[in-house]
């Protein structure tokens, strides 16, 4: 039956050893400084991890985005269209406390370092969440980071302009201070070789409509998506251990919009943290981030130890 299964699945599986025998002579390009840089907090990546998963990985991306760009320039012949520079658009999901923005900025500099394609952008689709004066008075504060608290058409506005080609295009930015988006500062995504979306729910679909008509998805506009993966009660225990830190370190700051924990024991830390994930944080990562598994384009599983373990790629 697993033989089977393996032989009708979408996707080729490789172990560690496997998948990083695929770097070839990709060269590193990156030391600690820029791993220490880069790392989000209770990361533990090191150079060994970037040696054995994202350097195969960010040569597989540079060979996708190098056909890509002459597919692009072979339609643009056709349509009589040669010229406008559109970027790669990588989608980058997976549960909260997972690792998703340290993989999207080692993946951002790796990228930038290949010769063809320098300029690269990341985008997080925190900025497209609805301000909190809006949660609270729909009565959805509680489900922030549900698809239902995004601003859905401005993050799908946003996205149609970047593919078409547009300059300057601006997106608005979150405050995780605040915890809530900034209303007067904006990010601008001029034109990038690559641009990497990572979000929950960027993989995120909805019912197809019965009379046919076109409703656009986030990840109709990607080119490639990674989905970042471990087993919910590993999830579980770095978010309960990003808490703790959260509360030694930004809680502490009187404008945090989490202040009020930072005097908590760490008993009481701990009740809280749980209550949080398994009224929240679990319930979206069941009903809505998990489902969108498997649209993935490849999916790297992580293990208790934060090293990635496994690796499933879309066969083509």
């Amino acid at each position: 039956m697993d033989s089977l299964r393996d032989e009708i699945s979408p996707y080729r599986h490789f172990e560690r050893n496997a998948w990083a025998k695929l770097r070839a002579d990709t060269p590193m390009t990156l030391d600690q400084a820029d791993i220490d840089e880069l790392r989000g907090l209770n990361d533990r990546i090191d150079l060994a991890e970037v040696v054995a998963i994202y350097l195969p990985l960010s040569r597989l991306l540079n060979l996708y985005v190098a056909a890509t760009q002459e597919l692009f320039r072979a339609t643009g012949k056709f349509l009589h269209a040669e010229g406008t520079k559109v970027p790669y658009v990588i989608g980058m999901a997976g549960s909260v406390a997972v690792g998703k923005s340290t993989t999207a900025r080692i993946l951002q500099r790796l990228l930038a370092r290949w010769p063809n394609h320098p300029k690269v952008d990341l985008v997080t689709t925190d900025g497209f969440l609805l301000p909190n004066e809006i949660l609270e008075r729909e009565g959805i504060m509680n489900r922030k980071g549900f698809p239902e608290s995004y601003d859905l058409p401005t993050l799908l506005r946003f996205l149609s302009d970047i593919k078409a080609g547009r300059r300057n295009v601006t997106a608005p930015v979150y405050s995780h201070l605040t915890y809530n988006v900034m209303p007067d500062k904006r990010v601008t995504v001029d034109q990038p070789d690559i641009l990497i979306v990572e979000g929950l729910n960027v993989l995120q679909t909805g019912r197809p409509p019965r009379d046919g008509k076109i409703i656009p998805f986030i990840s109709d506009f990607f080119d490639f998506s990674i989905y970042l993966d471990a087993a919910e009660d590993v999830i579980h225990d770095w978010y309960v251990t990003r808490f703790f830190s959260l509360r030694d370190t930004a809680f502490r700051d009187p404008k945090s919009y989490f202040h009020r924990y930072a005097s908590l024991t760490d008993k009481e830390a701990r009740a809280t943290a749980n209550r949080i994930w398994e009224t929240i944080n679990l319930v979206n990562l069941r009903e809505n981030v998990v489902p969108t598994r498997q649209r993935a384009d490849l999916i790297l599983r992580k293990g208790a130890d934060h090293i990635i373990h496994s690796v499933w790629l879309r066969k083509l």
